[in-house]
């Protein structure tokens, strides 16, 4: 059995077409991502107002980064509400997942 690989944002690799579990298909919003790189580990809005962070997320369309959902900014959402690009990466040690807007689950 073969397996498409690609390079995820934290350096894992991760399946390019399925879940990590392997058991659902992968989110298509991946496949019109160019994964760019993504600024310094900071939300910029939250710093703006004197905000603190649950967690940051890379959107991988820009590279912005943004607070997540959780945080009290929420600006990961909002820059997905302004722009529509639809897939954000956590920027937390160790993980790798991936989160599309659209389809609300786990990219």
């Amino acid at each position: 059995m073969t397996l498409d690989i690609q390079l995820g944002a934290q350096g894992a690799d991760i399946p390019a077409r399925g879940s990590l579990n392997g058991k659902s298909a992968c989110c298509d919003h991946l496949d019109t991502v160019p994964a760019a790189e993504h600024g310094p580990p900071e939300c910029a809005q939250c710093l703006a107002r004197g905000l603190t962070w649950t967690s940051l997320w890379a959107c991988l369309t820009c590279g912005w980064v943004a607070c997540s959902d959780d945080s009290p900014g929420g600006h990961a959402r909002k820059h997905y509400e302004e722009t529509d690009h639809a897939v954000v990466v956590s920027l937390e040690p160790n993980t790798t997942w991936r989160w599309c807007y659209v389809h609300g689950r786990i990219a």
